[in-house]
């Protein structure tokens, strides 16, 4: 059986992974719209977490079997349609993430030094798309929208000491950025309370050791949680605790702080505010402030919602950064899509109603999750496929010809795919001058500089 995976992030090649060790003749090829793999673990994860990214040695163990193949450069929908590869394969497998952001939807959000998160950890990651953001870093305090992981990621790369990021492998251009911030204050804003927050207790710990930054948490937001959390899952109540001794620490330092050892830099947690309005500068240009909704939580746990309580309170700064999740979209016409939800409609993996068709990763089941997440959700997907093509749902004896098809295509639309082994080529390009600057890799973010690398 030839089958097509599309993406390659985690999503792909851990759905790539399973099927090639658990059918002994399967053939899986992936397609992939930059030059470069591995998605989110190269573009998502924060520079100064590397451990998280050693899922790559895996990844390029799956790329380096025989029976698998990877074709970078390709953009499915585009160069070659979901209907071709149908043509092509026995299975077609959509795993190509959310590429966009959800929007805010309020006034003056288009107001210069407003950025989504995705765009903001894209440009400091090196994605491409993201290389030219050019975000303005000239103000004293940062707003972040969110309470997730990926809003103290971002916390946590405004603080950083210079010296941590410098070994890392943060882009060149982000790094000479943030030399020259003058942010030294980052409010994280959520709707809900302490006990909605979404980030893990590893992030949070990391935040509130993060050197040269000092946590401002209110006591006051968290009056009686010590009895609301005595039963809820060990997690929860561990992260609820660590956030109580954070906030009540505080007066300590506070004496400290009196007797001038004080951070040059701080970060807090704001609750139950809602974002009404971006408001602009005089000159109309850019953001000053964000007028926001005071709440109330109807409900409990995760399920409780935020109702505005009719007050409003205005928070001065100079740089919003809107952390409220990512979004998929639609790719081809010919596969449905659940606009409203961003996911493909699907049951196992399977979507619904084009037999053969399957999706896994984020446009499978929303973008929420770790990468260990990610990997069971391929799974589960991949042994959907399995099944079928064991209970003959799959019928493979027509035989496909893969990619001795696509590539007819892609040849005829002026598309030259690029290889694992032209990958290795660029891998070693950026780890060179990496060694140069000290820093593990030094990303190349323009993919036309990509491709000469290889002579495309």
């Amino acid at each position: 059986p030839r089958v097509c995976v599309v993406g390659s992030g985690p999503g792909g090649f851990y759905t790539a992974q399973h099927i090639l060790k658990h059918h002994g003749r399967a053939l899986v090829d992936i397609y992939e719209k930059l030059p470069v793999p591995f998605g989110l673990v190269r573009f998502g994860v924060a520079p100064d977490h590397p451990e998280v990214k050693n899922v790559i040695n895996t990844f390029t163990q799956t790329a380096r079997s025989e029976r698998c193949t990877y074709y970078g450069n390709v953009t499915v929908g585009r160069d070659v349609t979901v209907p071709e590869l149908q043509q092509a394969y026995h299975a077609v497998v959509l795993s190509y993430g959310a590429e966009d952001s959800r929007v805010l939807g309020i006034p003056g959000e288009n107001l210069s030094g407003v950025y989504s998160a995705r765009a903001f950890v894209g440009w400091y990651n090196g994605l491409p798309e993201n290389r030219d953001l050019k975000p303005d870093l000239s103000c004293e305090t940062a707003l972040i929208l969110g309470h997730g992981n990926v809003a103290l990621d971002i916390a946590r790369i405004l603080l950083s000491p210079l010296q941590l990021l410098r070994k890392t492998d943060i882009t060149d251009s982000s790094l000479a950025a943030l030399a020259c911030s003058k942010v030294k204050r980052v409010w994280l804003v959520g709707r809900r309370g302490p006990l909605q927050v979404a980030f893990t207790i590893k992030e949070l710990r990391e935040m509130i050791n993060l050197s040269g930054a000092r946590a401002v948490l209110d006591p006051a937001d968290f009056t009686g949680l010590e009895s609301a959390v005595k039963d809820a899952p060990r997690p929860r109540k561990r992260l609820t605790e660590l956030m109580i001794k954070t906030a009540l620490e505080r007066p300590v330092e506070m004496q400290a702080a009196a007797a001038g050892a004080a951070a040059p830099r701080e970060w807090g947690l704001k609750f139950q505010r809602s974002p009404q309005e971006v408001l602009p500068s005089a000159d109309g240009r850019r953001v000053r402030a964000i007028r926001m909704a005071l709440t109330r939580l109807e409900g409990s746990g995760d399920s409780a919602k935020a109702v505005p309580t009719g007050d409003v309170e205005e928070l001065e700064c100079g740089l919003v950064l809107s952390s409220i999740g990512y979004r998929s979209l639609p790719l081809d016409p010919a596969v449905p899509f659940d606009s409203q939800r961003g996911v493909i409609p699907n049951s196992s993996g399977r979507v619904e109603g084009v037999p053969g068709l399957y999706c896994s990763g984020w446009v499978k089941r929303g973008p929420t999750g770790v990468i260990i997440t990610t990997m069971n959700d391929s799974f589960d997907t991949a042994q959907s496929v399995l099944e079928d093509l064991q209970g003959g749902v799959l019928d493979i004896s027509p035989s496909r010809e893969g990619f001795g098809l696509v590539e007819g295509i892609l040849h005829s639309r002026g598309v030259r795919p690029v290889s694992f082994l032209d990958w290795e080529k660029i891998d070693a390009a950026e780890v060179a001058r990496g060694k140069a600057a000290g820093k593990p890799r030094e990303k190349i973010v323009d993919p036309a500089e990509m491709l000469q690398i290889i002579g495309h």
